[in-house]
């Protein structure tokens, strides 16, 4: 039996990938603060502590920068997805995923969404681990919604495209942001507030 011999990374290695870690956290951070377009390449190597020639050596430009940021949450949100329970109800599951979403966002770590016509966006469509993972999340996510609309316990005559998008807005929801600043909620409460209104809507019951 032929022995397979696992390289151990060098030292080297090792340190360059915990630098580009610290690259990708910080520029989620300010894609969460800032988004892409108010983003600079100097404001991401001010906050790591290097020079943007030595960043540039680990991504070639802002959108391959903010790419990598966004692909390291969508791996975030399906290793999240693939721990739920399977025997759990699919409008529970529905509502984890949401409640995953506002406490990232709230906690400062969910990347702004590109704007329509962003150069960010074409470089997510071409990066090849970002859209499997998006359509990954967003057939895990449909299955439910179907699922839910068939039970009752969403509304069957709404386009599930359309509840599939309303909760992939909450990803970018301005509501929390207004909440949070305020100063009246916490958290938790605010997490609660916006999971009322995206599933229960506005009318009394």
């Amino acid at each position: 039996m032929k022995t397979v011999v696992v390289a151990t990374p060098s030292f080297k290695q090792r340190m360059l990938a915990v630098r580009e870690e610290s690259i990708v956290h910080a520029v989620n951070r300010l894609l969460a603060e800032k988004g892409f377009d108010a983003m600079t390449v100097d404001e991401v190597a001010a906050q790591v502590g290097i020079a943007k020639a030595s960043l540039y050596k680990h991504f070639p430009s802002k959108e391959h920068l903010a790419a990598a940021a966004m692909v390291r949450v969508m791996q975030r949100a399906q290793a999240y997805i693939a721990a739920l329970p399977a025997q759990a109800a699919p409008l529970e599951n529905l509502r984890a995923v949401v409640r995953w979403v506002l406490q990232v966002k709230l906690a400062g770590d969910m990347p702004t969404l590109p704007s329509q016509n962003s150069s960010l966006r074409a470089a997510l469509i071409d990066d090849r681990d970002y859209m499997d993972g998006l359509m990954e999340v967003s057939d895990r996510l449909g299955a439910w919604i179907e699922a839910a609309q068939a039970d009752g316990s969403l509304n069957p005559d709404l386009p599930a495209i359309a509840i599939l998008y309303t909760f992939f807005a909450r990803a970018c929801d301005s509501v929390v942001e207004f909440l949070q600043m305020g100063g009246l909620f916490t958290d938790e409460q605010i997490t609660e507030l916006v999971l009322t209104t995206c599933f229960s809507g506005l009318n009394a019951r």
